[in-house]
């Protein structure tokens, strides 16, 4: 355990805006042969994972994130029996997958084995034992080319991804998002994290019109992130689920007859709060955008790893 020599750390959001957080000790740090990654502790979150100087996860805000991206796809779709999981390795995905007592298997794809290493270790608050439990099996590798070659079909498809910049950004294309609609069962359910509206907004217009060229049905939808600093974007994608057709009493009731316990934020009234899409929002998704091609690149300065090359200050 090591003390922070300032006790803050920050992290830029783009040229503009960028926050920082009170962290006492350095729980742990690694360098594997991809990334950066540590564990901090702090006084507001517990401990929190950090890769590359991004916080990705701590231990009191993870029901934030973990829980709109996973559940309000599954309770959308109201049986899910086999996930698939795109990174995702410090196991909150997974965690609240297994919520789900009809699950019988779920496949998590993790590109770095020490970020898995790393959060079983220090995090097991936030993954609660979930890489031991007998459904899950892991996969270390390449996500892309996994659901290129894949030839298998799940009910339910997580990417847990890190950012759209370097060799991320093939993960975020209308080619890849085809991919993954063949790894669905019909009726199957995609989500992931699309960026925040505030300070990327043309990078989460344009995973949105990619998501299109593959599924009929695309819902964005919105969650105020506290470790992430502010209103991040995710968005469910399917061929005939919709959560916008499931009423407030309706998803109460799956809930109850599913037997999901421990939910912190999702619930019938959340589910259409998370939905619902201001103004500025509809404005900027009803603006053309081009979907993200293999080989694009994206003109967004706030994803600059060089933001973030002096975050302790």
């Amino acid at each position: 355990m090591r003390p922070l020599e300032d006790g803050f750390v920050a992290e830029a959001l783009s040229p503009d805006l960028g926050f920082y957080v009170r962290a006492t000790h350095r729980l742990a740090e690694r360098h594997s042969p991809l990334q950066h990654i540590e564990i901090v502790e702090t006084p507001l979150f517990g401990r929190a994972m950090r890769i590359d100087d991004c916080f990705m996860t701590s231990e009191r805000d993870e029901f934030f994130y973990h829980e709109p991206i996973v559940q309000l796809p599954a309770v959308s779709h109201g049986r899910v029996h086999s996930a698939l999981v795109i990174g995702g390795g410090d196991g909150g995905t997974i965690e609240e997958l297994l919520k789900h007592p009809g699950m019988a298997r779920v496949l998590m794809v993790e590109l770095d084995a020490d970020v898995i290493d790393m959060a079983r270790t220090w995090l097991p608050n936030i993954h609660r034992g979930a890489f031991l439990d007998r459904r899950v099996e892991l996969h270390i590798g390449d996500g892309l080319a996994f659901v290129h070659q894949c030839t298998e079909q799940f009910d339910q498809i997580v990417l847990d991804l890190t950012d759209p910049f370097g060799p991320a950004l093939a993960l975020y294309t209308a080619e890849f998002y085809a991919a993954c609609r063949r790894a669905l069962t019909p009726g199957g359910v995609l989500s992931l994290h699309i960026q925040s509206p505030i300070h990327r907004g043309p990078t989460l217009a344009r995973i949105v019109a990619s998501l299109k060229t593959a599924f009929p049905i695309v819902r964005p939808y919105l969650q105020y992130v506290p470790l992430y600093g502010t209103l991040w974007g995710m968005a469910m994608a399917s061929d005939s689920v919709d959560p916008l057709t499931l009423s407030t009493e309706e998803v109460d009731r799956r809930i109850a007859a599913l037997g999901l316990r421990d939910l912190q934020l999702y619930n019938g009234a959340t589910h259409h709060s998370l939905l619902a899409q201001p103004n500025y929002l509809r404005e900027l998704l009803a603006a053309p955008a081009a979907p993200i091609k293999a080989d694009d690149s994206l003109d967004d300065p706030s994803l600059d790893p060089a933001l973030n090359i002096a975050p302790q200050f």
